[in-house]
């Protein structure tokens, strides 16, 4: 299976980037025409979502909702960062996302997003290359 690595870097605890354009950067290195790519997210306090990309008043929205559904009250996990854990579950570490003409294929208004719940750190998101079989299918 092939797949392309992309390095990101968060600068706060809570943060969401908008990494369409990495996506897109990774669906050209792997020669993806027609397809999927699937994105995994290999931490477990950060996750990936679609969202709208027009207004960057919506991705400070998403992390105070995030933030007010799972507030920083007392867990029993011992590092501290159970809020973080519990966020990323909620939104999760994959997305499978329709690629064509090279490009991803998304609504108007969307863009991609990696949401950081446990920074500042070093992560790494993988994009994976689901090419579509054009064969004529079973006779």
């Amino acid at each position: 299976m092939r797949y392309v690595e992309i390095p990101l870097t968060t600068r706060s605890r809570d943060e969401i980037l908008d990494i369409t354009a990495e996506v897109e950067g990774a669906i050209r290195k792997l020669g993806l025409a027609e397809g999927f790519v699937v994105l995994f997210c290999p931490h477990t306090t950060a996750a990936l979502t679609v969202n709208e990309s027009a207004d960057p008043d919506v991705r400070h929205d998403v992390g105070a909702a995030m933030a007010a559904m799972v507030p920083g009250i007392p867990f029993r996990h011992a590092e501290g960062n159970s809020p973080a854990h519990l966020r990323s579950a909620l939104l999760g570490p994959t997305l499978m996302l329709p690629v064509e003409g090279g490009r991803l294929t998304l609504g108007t208004w969307q863009g991609v997003y990696f949401c950081e719940f446990d920074g500042p750190r070093r992560r790494r998101i993988r994009v994976y290359s689901l090419p579509v079989d054009r064969g004529e299918g079973p006779e």
